[in-house]
């Protein structure tokens, strides 16, 4: 991890890398192609310094936020906030992923153009020229994907800006760049080696378990729902959600899902690891067999290296773990989404927080924090409190198994007794193997499609795909709107949330050291206020009581008016037909010439 992100900053030093704006994009000159596609060496580090363009905070920040699992804790002034809660205008939709991902595709569109001309010495050589050539490939595809997937049609650069003679660089449709992603990581596989084969050491490259991993992702977003418009007229009368017309070519995109998931499967490389240990792993830069493509931050120059700050468990400026102040919350009705026995629930949902003296503090839940990626794990704060060298998860292997399901359930219309392994392995996971806990697994299309689709959320959980998943099966806005309610509900105490603790009973324990054990604070709960003998019997024993709707900013502080300000301010901006796909920033159409009266037509 270390080498690869030196390497890279290396890299941005020697081509002046950086870039603001569309405009402002690198091109091929700034490479200097004559000596840096001389030798393999220097070509490599062409290729990594495209990797340092694959990554940006946004991509779980703003846009992993406003899910059923995932919201803003910051003021609704604030235009993370509102990108969050779907309040889009013109001007506070973020440029950073939009650009990162473009500076990504230029340095790999100038690497697909200069590493074929190049003569290899030997066969070493050979080898290791077409694995940086299918990393390119691959990254090109990856980049684009998320493009896509937030802003729907948009352009689509293949060749160097300097080779293209112009900056004008209109709107593409979505499915003719998701085919050509498709195409690139069909030619990617081609060309990177498995990671068995010993060429790549860590999974912050691309391996070909990682280009069919992404190339199975592509292919569901590609067959999936979008909100689509006439890039002719663009009427706002033509806005609607549908997946692409052409039926038999969503059959053909299911089938590579399918099989590019069978690809990983079989070659039996990768593999389900413990769920706590696949974090705890991650948070100490130690890899697995489960993790198939990190995006590696190490360093003060790391990109947006702020994982665990931003997204993680709350710790106090004076602990000795250094202040972590997350910006992002756990949505309270996620946490009762897991059933009975789940260990993923503990290990995503942080239920306790690090004060001054490093004693452990229950949540309540409406504090309730983002747990992977929490600061206690490390063996050490690493470089900063707000660069913590958590590398981010962009591929696991259970992630595979769940796509595989999908689509065998979608080319079967039905679950297959392979769809059904692949899920009941996921599931089985979860709950340490127990079958008896796991419940039955569904039989017909529409529950099955359902269950893949919670236990994505249950498996993946701020992982930062949920929001665009739920765009892509075309309901995101229906599952929004029964989130909400759901709040209301557990705000009452009504429905699925008549029986919830309204108290729970816990020690405070200090932390002793960095690695720490501890996955969650244990807790006696009560469904009513204990009785003054409890509570005095509760105090003898060193428990503290906590009332768990306590938070005011979430719940009213007398829990009748269910329509608190946070709870009305939640997805304020939702509007089915279109929020789904977000309008380019008027500075993005600014800067290219070639987008001039191109925003998405309801804005």
């Amino acid at each position: 991890m270390k080498m690869n992100i030196k390497l890279i900053f290396l890299l941005g030093i020697v081509l002046c890398s950086s870039c603001k704006k569309w405009l402002e994009m690198p091109s091929e000159k700034e490479f200097d192609s004559e000596t840096i596609f001389d030798n393999v060496s220097r070509a490599e580090m062409a290729v990594l310094g495209a990797y340092s363009s694959t990554f940006n905070r946004e991509l779980y920040y703003q846009f992993g936020m406003g899910t059923d699992e995932c919201f803003s804790t910051e003021g609704e002034t604030n235009s993370k906030n509102q990108v969050a809660n779907y309040v889009y205008n013109t001007s506070n939709i973020p440029t950073s992923t939009y650009t990162a991902m473009y500076a990504g595709v230029e340095y790999a569109n100038v690497c697909i153009k200069n590493l074929p001309q190049m003569e290899a010495a030997n066969e070493q050589e050979k080898r290791k020229l077409d694995m940086l050539l299918g990393e390119s490939y691959a990254i090109r595809a990856m980049n684009l994907l998320n493009v896509v997937r937030f802003f729907g049609d948009v352009p689509y650069p293949k060749i160097p800006v300097v080779d293209a003679g112009t900056f004008n660089s209109s709107r593409v449709s979505r499915d003719t760049i998701l085919d050509g992603c498709i195409e690139d990581l069909q030619k990617a596989i081609e060309l990177l080696p498995w990671k068995g084969e010993g060429m790549v050491a860590t999974p912050e490259r691309f391996t070909k378990n990682a280009a069919y991993g992404v190339l199975a992702r592509v292919a569901l977003y590609a067959a999936g729902y979008s909100l689509r418009w006439d890039l002719n007229s663009y009427s706002p009368g033509s806005v609607k959600i549908a997946q692409r017309d052409d039926v038999n070519r969503i059959t053909q995109l299911y089938e590579i899902a399918r099989d590019a998931c069978k690809a990983i499967v079989d070659r039996g490389e990768n593999n389900l690891i413990a769920y706590e240990t696949v974090f705890r792993d991650l948070v100490n830069g130690q890899y697995n067999v489960e993790t198939m493509l990190e995006y590696g931050q190490y360093g003060a120059n790391s990109n947006d290296g702020s994982i665990g700050y931003t997204n993680g468990m709350f710790a106090h400026t004076n602990c000795m773990f250094g202040k972590a102040q997350p910006a992002m919350g756990a949505l309270p009705t996620y946490y009762f989404d897991f059933s009975e026995g789940d260990v993923r629930r503990d290990v995503a949902i942080c239920n306790y927080s690090i004060a001054s003296d490093n004693t452990r503090q229950m949540n309540n839940y409406a504090g309730m924090t983002i747990g992977k990626f929490r600061v206690t794990w490390k063996a050490e704060i690493g470089t900063a409190i707000n660069k913590r060298d958590i590398n981010w998860p962009v591929l696991r292997y259970s992630d595979v198994l769940l796509m595989y399901a999908e689509a065998e359930n979608e080319l079967n219309h039905g679950p297959t007794a392979l769809a059904v392994e692949m899920y009941e392995k996921v599931r089985s996971r979860a709950f340490n193997n127990d079958r008896a806990k796991m419940g039955a697994t569904p039989s017909g299309y529409e529950d099955f499609k359902k269950a893949v689709i919670s236990e994505r959320k249950l498996e993946l959980g701020f992982e930062g795909w949920r929001r665009t998943d739920l765009a892509r099966w075309g309901i995101l806005y229906e599952t929004l709107s029964e989130t909400k309610q759901k709040l209301i509900q557990l705000a009452k105490g009504e429905g699925p949330y008549a029986d919830v603790d309204k108290y729970r009973a816990y020690k405070k324990e200090q932390a002793k050291s960095f690695l720490d054990p501890v996955v969650a604070v244990p807790f006696i709960g009560y469904s009513q206020a204990p009785t003054a003998s409890e509570q005095q019997e509760l105090n003898t024993q060193g428990y503290t009581l906590l009332e768990m709707h306590g938070n005011v900013s979430l719940f009213n502080a007398n829990r009748t008016d269910a329509t608190s300000a946070w709870i009305t301010g939640l997805f304020r901006g939702l509007e089915k037909n279109k929020v789904e796909i977000l309008p380019l920033n008027a500075t993005t159409i600014d800067d290219n010439p070639g987008l001039q009266g191109q925003q998405h037509p309801l804005y």
